[in-house]
This record gives structure tokens, sequence and C-alpha cells, in this order.
């Protein structure tokens, strides 16, 4: 049967022309290559967005929390100081929030942590009046207690090798003014649309033809799309991928995840030596805030980085994030979620950023410490991608603190540099908070701008300089107890003046600071005005080897058996001195620093729990001794300036100057350790209490205002410790005739027992429930190669008197001998 085609059926006519017929096999072929390749394609990525989704779509880094926060009866609070700490800790008054809700109530506040909440955590009712802690109950047992822990807060994220960091939150978490903002300036339709917004594509190409410039037709679907699951090439390949994956998403998730995770992922910018992810992290970053506690004019200026985060960036460039950030508030007004007041009001807010605040808020240098600890202690565990909680020792009021006070004496050390002749480069700084007595890690600063340098300088090689000297103080009273040498107390006296020492068969000529020589001093004297030759007398008296010996027994490993280690010339680190610094603190005993209180897994397993590492090193008599020789130090010392700047509390220190400045110092409640200098190791014209200790001093000040740090106290003398009145002219018991008295501390069973020879003494006299000793023989030469030569005796006869209770006037300095060799370095 034969098929009769109308003439006119062109179309017909042209498919059963052999032409036609073979475009139209081409065509189906085509098709059916193309809802193969689709159907492939669909399925390739249907699987990988189902296993991008069931891993989670953010890399789970581990969680740096700081150390929990007390509160106790008694303490000065405020529902809105208590409120405002909940918040940075995330709860919020969401009962179904996972980390914690909070109630106010009219007598106080009521607090529930969630599931996420720190393990330890109970339910509590903080009872308030008058800004004042009344009473602490627990909903647990509902009893009474006297403290009350709040959960950690939350340091940061451990950043990935990427150096992107974010602060994972959810969709309810966000504050709906930022959702608007979000929605209004990057896709006012996203509720509405399946993924692409027509409207919005007629749009952007006729923009393209009219006005010759781009306009991104992408909703947030697309960009969610390719941030999380594409690359960022601009080839057609990947925006057919983008399409694809955007049409599953929006079949596989709600709107709310998908604005969710948009959320997490979109880049906001770069800060200091970070990528910021996410809008909770660009909150902490910029504002210094949880992200539920973002106000209007906060939110649009977020929403207005989305763009081009580094344009508009509100550090670099103030004007630009404005201008941007108004655009953002008008187009909530025009889509309805402001008022005309509110747009008027947040309009004219001036941009406010925190300066500081990831070294505030994030401690960079810390927690670069604590990830450097977890890859040497746990080398099996990657918590660049895992979701471990860490839980460290930093308090991050201190920190907050610490930041506070550099920035304060750096300003001045800068001061007092641009003051000078010569042109100097930026001094930098490193600061080390510990708890005298466990060694924690409190606070840490590593440099003065974590952005520009990720050298954590708390971990750089300097000469301590004289921040060294109470070790061999501690060294030489040692030798006592250790029977080489008779006698060896706080009024042993030696002569200051210009003197060379033999060693090795080598000379070692040190002068003092500023060449000033002060002749017949004593112990107390030497230490407190930092005074060079005799403390290197004292060390040779000591031993060299035993004074080394020591400092490597107190975690300072390079200190070497010379002479010139009496003056801080070998190198050591600011952790270091922190470290050996808690002989002194914690009654002779070493303690390691630490960091990291414990290690949980998600859920909440232990995975390590620090144990301390302690070891006697010193006997408590000496610790003690040497800690009342250092309170001399801030009394009448090289420290006294920390006195004059208005800090009262009990404390013991010792500046340092070498290259550099140091303080060290504690009180029975924290242990501060500042370093200044610079980092080509060229030499700071100043000196320790010149450039150190008054950052050392801000710090303290405002460190014991909390209540945990208040309370200080005296430093208790050990069994054993005698303290007698004497006259600091001839070093024997003081008579009522003697004019100046005071008192000093001795080991038991050394201290003087005849009365003063200047005034009216001459005898010998016995303190009540003491052992009288025999008269103390003179010292005897320490055990070492060591000698020295000099115009006078290094160690003059008790009977010798001394014309004045201060410090001889400076002799002149007679001229160097002409001795090579570098131990003619100078320290103080």
């Amino acid at each position: 049967m034969r098929i009769q085609v109308p003439r006119k059926a062109l179309l017909v006519r042209f498919f059963l022309h052999p032409v036609g017929k073979s475009l139209l096999g081409i065509s189906a072929l085509a098709l059916i290559v193309f809802v193969g390749a689709f159907s492939y394609y669909w399925v390739k990525y249907s699987r990988l967005i189902d296993q991008k989704l069931k891993e989670g779509p953010f890399t789970e880094t581990a969680q740096l929390f700081a150390t929990p926060e007390p509160i106790a009866v008694g303490d000065s609070l405020s529902a809105d100081e208590l409120v405002g700490a909940l918040k940075r800790r995330g709860y919020t008054e969401s009962r179904s929030n996972r980390l914690g809700w909070y109630h106010v109530r009219q007598d106080g506040v009521e607090i529930f942590p969630g599931v996420d909440a720190y393990i330890n955590s109970e339910p509590g009712v903080v009872f308030l009046s008058g800004g004042t802690v009344t009473r602490i109950i627990s909903n647990r047992d509902n009893t009474e207690r006297q403290r009350y822990f709040l959960d950690p807060e939350l340091i940061t994220n451990l950043f990935d090798r990427k150096r992107e960091k974010r602060r994972l939150v959810r969709y309810e978490d966000i504050p709906q003014i930022l959702v608007h903002a979000v929605i209004s300036i990057e896709d006012k339709r996203f509720f509405e649309h399946s993924g692409f917004d027509p409207l919005r594509i007629i749009r952007t190409a006729w923009v393209d033809v009219t006005q010759n410039r781009r306009y991104g037709a992408s909703t947030i679907s697309m960009q969610t799309a390719r941030n999380l699951w594409l690359t960022q090439d601009k080839t057609a390949s990947r925006k057919a991928a983008e399409i694809l994956i955007t049409l599953q998403i929006e079949q596989k998730l709600t709107k709310e995840q998908i604005f969710e995770f948009y959320s997490n992922q979109v880049d906001l910018g770069q800060h200091r030596s970070f990528a910021v992810h996410g809008f909770g992290e660009a909150a902490q970053v910029y504002f210094s805030k949880d992200i539920r506690e973002l106000r209007l004019e906060e939110a649009a200026l977020l929403a207005g980085l989305i763009q081009r985060p580094n344009y508009f960036n509100p550090y670099r460039h103030p004007e630009r994030a404005m201008q941007r950030r108004n655009i953002v508030l008008k187009l909530m007004r025009e889509n309805g979620f402001i008022t005309d007041l509110q747009f008027i009001e947040a309009s004219k807010a001036p941009v406010k950023v925190v300066e500081g605040g990831a070294e505030s808020t994030d401690a960079p240098y810390f927690v670069d410490l604590v990830n450097d600890d977890l890859q040497e202690n746990f080398s099996d565990i990657d918590f660049q991608t895992s979701s471990y909680r860490i839980y460290t020792t930093l308090d991050m009021k201190l920190q907050r603190d610490a930041v506070e006070a550099v920035n304060i004496g750096m300003a001045e050390v800068d001061s007092l540099l641009s003051k000078r002749k010569k042109k100097y480069p930026q001094a930098q700084v490193a600061m080390l908070v510990l708890d005298p007595h466990t060694a924690e890690i409190k606070a840490l600063i590593g440099g003065r701008n974590y952005g520009a340098s990720q050298l954590n300088r708390v971990l750089s090689k300097r000469q301590p300089g004289s921040a060294f000297k109470p070790f061999v103080y501690a060294s030489v009273l040692s030798t006592t107890l250790e029977g080489q040498n008779a006698s060896v107390t706080p009024v042993t006296q030696v002569v200051d003046e210009p003197t060379t020492f033999f060693y090795d068969g080598q000379e070692y000529e040190p002068g003092n600071y500023h060449g000033a020589f002060y002749g017949l001093v004593n112990m107390r004297q030497a230490l407190s005005k930092s005074m060079n030759i005799p403390t290197v007398k004292f060390a040779e008296m000591a031993g060299y080897g035993n004074v080394a010996n020591l400092a490597r027994r107190a975690g300072m490993e390079g200190v070497r058996a010379t002479p010139a280690l009496a003056l801080g010339s070998y190198e050591v680190t600011p952790l270091d001195i922190a470290g050996a610094y808690t002989i002194f603190s914690n009654g002779g005993v070493y303690t390691k620093q630490n960091l990291i209180k414990e290690v949980r897994s998600s859920s909440g397993g232990l995975i390590h729990e620090y144990r301390p590492v302690r070891r006697g090193v010193l006997d408590p008599r000496v610790a003690y001794m040497v800690v009342n020789l250092m309170e001399e130090v801030l009394r009448s010392g090289t420290g006294a300036g920390a006195r004059a700047r208005g800090f009262g509390l009990p404390a013991a220190g010792k500046t340092g100057t070498s290259h550099d400045a140091w303080f060290a110092g504690f009180t029975s409640k924290l242990l501060c350790i500042v370093w200044v200098g610079f980092d080509d190791n060229q030499e700071l014209p100043l000196e320790g209490a010149q450039a150190a200790l008054p950052i050392w001093t801000e710090f303290m000040k405002r460190g014991h205002r909390y209540r945990e740090y208040r309370g200080v106290q005296q430093f208790e003398a050990p069994d054993g410790i005698a303290t007698v009145d004497i006259d600091p002219l001839s070093g024997q018991l003081a008579t009522g005739a003697c004019p100046n008295p005071r008192p000093e501390v001795f080991i038991a069973g050394t201290q003087p027992v005849d009365l003063c020879h200047l005034h009216g003494g001459g005898g010998r006299t016995q303190v009540a429930s003491w052992d009288t000793p025999e008269p103390a023989a003179a010292a005897q030469a320490p055990a070492s190669s060591g000698s020295h030569s000099s115009s006078r005796p290094s160690r003059p006869k008790a009977e010798e008197p001394v014309a004045d209770a201060k410090p001889a006037q400076p002799q002149p300095k007679p001229e160097k001998k002409g001795i090579g060799g570098w131990f003619r370095a100078i320290f103080k």
C-alpha cells in the first residue's frame, strides 16, 4: 500500500527525504545521548549530594574551649552580665537550643544546660539582689551551692589546612534580621522559587544587554550548590553541574536547611591570616559577638560583605562597608522587613568593628600552641577532621586583659623608641600568664599582630639577662644546706667593684649596668638592685656547675656552667622562664606548663585527662628565701615602678635586661612573664623596668579583680625559717640603739647570733626556740675551677664596718684589660 503525501505537507516531505531522515536520526540520537548523559549525571550528583549530606557538609574540626568560669555567692554580678556570659556560651531563651537555655526571673536567672553542653554542667538558679549573687541552688538535687560553674566558652574551631575558620550555626540560631538582610541583597524570592528565579534571570539579561555590565543571577540555592560541591571555575560544564545540583538540593532539603548550609559556608573575607567562612565566625571576628546578639546594622553589614568581602572589608574600607550596609538596609525597608524609623537609626550608626578581635576572642597564638601539643601527643588523631572537644586551661577574662595590657604597654614602648635618634623596627612582645601552683596557662600572647606574623615569640630563644639571677641566689643559698659553704645568708656581703673572673683558662670581665659600682653590698641589695659583679661572685661561691644543674632541673636545658650564666647569657624561651619560676611560686617544686585539661569525643567520652608533671627541685626553705629577696625587687629595687603605677598586692619578681627587656613576677594567685624585644635580635635600648614591667603591672592590676584571683596572700614561710631583726649596716642582730633595724629571713640555725657591734653590741645572744649556732665561719671557696681577682677582697670579714646603709657612690670604671672571647658580653 502506498501512502499519498499531500503536496503542501512540506515538513512531512522533508523528513521523508533522505536528508530529512538523516537529520531526524541524528536528532533522535542526540536526544538519547542527552537523556543518557542527564540521567548519568543526575544519578552521579545525587549520590554525591547524599554522601556529603550523610557525612555532613562541613569538615567537623575539633572545638577548643576555655576553662569553665565560676560564679560564687557574694560575687558582684548583675542579671544582664550573667545573661551576656550565657549568650557568649551559645545559650538562648529557646528551650529547643541544644547548647542550653536560660530564663530571667525577678530574683535571678535559671540556667538549663542542653544536650550539647559541657559534660559536667548542671541546671541551677543564680539568685541576684542589688548586683550581688545572694544564693545558688542546684536543680539537680535541689541543694544550695557556694559556687556554680558556667559552661566553658568556645575559643575557636581548629582551622583546617586552608586556614579557613567557621563556627557552625543552626537555622534556628540565626536571627531573623540577618535572614532578611541576606535575602534582601542576595535573593529576595528565595523562600518562593524552586531554585531558579526567572524574573531575576530576565532582569540580569536585560542589564547585560542595555547597560553592558554583569549582574548576578545566582540564587542562594545556586550559590550553595557551587560553594559546597563545586569549584569556582567559570566553565559551561561547571554551570551545568551547578544547575543539576541546585535542582536536587531543592528536592532533598528544605529552604531552611539550604539557608543554614549557605550561612555556614559563605565567604566573608580575610581577617589576619584566616579566611572567614560563615556568619557565626564573622560575628565573632568583626563584632566579638555570638550570632544571636547581632544588631540590625551589624546584620546588614555582614550581608553586604557577601558580594565582594575584601572590597567591603570594614577594617580596611569602613566607608565602603557603610555604603554597602546602607544599601542592604534600604532594600530591607523596601521589602517590608524594617520600618522607616529602623532604617533611619541603623543607617546613621557608625561602623564599629572590634579591633584585635582575633587576639582577644580566639587567642590565636595559644591555639597554635594547643594544635602543636595535640599533634605531638595524639599523632594518630586528625583533629582537623574530627569533632573532638578540647578543654583547655585558657581563661578568656585574663586573655582579654592580657590583650589590653599589651596594647597599653606597647604604645608606651613605641613612644619611648620614637624619641630615640636611631630609627628602630616595631618592637614585639610575648606574654604568659600561669597559675603559680598548677602551671596551667591562663593567657598567652605571642606577638602584637597575628595576621602580620604567626611567629609565636613565647617559643623564641632569647637571653633572659637578670631574670635568670634568682637561680644563682637559690643555688648559693642551697650550698649551706649541702655543706659546701658554712653559711651563706641574705646578709652575706661581697664587694661590687671591677673584677676579672678566671674559668678554664679564660678570663671574664663583666661590668655593671651603666658602669656603676657600689662597694660593699649584701645579697639582698645585690639582687634587688640587679648588680652584676656580686651576682657572678655568688655564682662562683655556689659553683657554676651547681647553678647550671639547678637551671636544667627547672626546665632550662641549654644553660652551661660558665661565669656568664650568672648574668643570663644562655638563651631560653619565655615559656621556659615561666615554667622555671614555678620553683619559687610553688615552694621549690617545678611544675611543667600545661595547656590542655582534657580531650573528649563528640559524645562526651573521655579520651585524655591531663595529670600534672611535678618534681622537687629546691628546698622549700631556700625557695621561700629567694621569694623574699624578690619581694625586695618590687619594694625598693628595679621593679619598684610597679608600686608607683598603682599595683600594691604582695608580689615577687625580677627585671631582666640583655638585648631585650624582661619582667618575671608572681603573686599567690598569678604568675606572669613579659618579654619585649626585636625579631631581628638587635638590642632594645630600654631596660626591663621601662618596657616589660609596665605591661606586667597593667595586667596584674586587671587580673586580680576577678573573684578567683582575689584574696592575694602574703608568701608563707615554711617550717625551718627564722626571721630576726638585723642591722642592715653590720648584718648582725639589731640592738635598741640601731637606727634602722629591719627583719631578715634565714634558714633556722644560720641566723646571726652576735649583737650589732656598731650600735652597742659585741656580745652573743640566744634567740628563743632556736638552737644557737656557732659563729658562722667565712664561706669556703667553691668546688669549681673558677676564681677571680680584684682590687679589694670580694668577701670582707664581718667586723669590717660599712659607712652607709646605702650603696656607696659609683666608682670610676677602670680600663678593661684587653681580654678576648665572647664572655665579654655584659648583661643585667
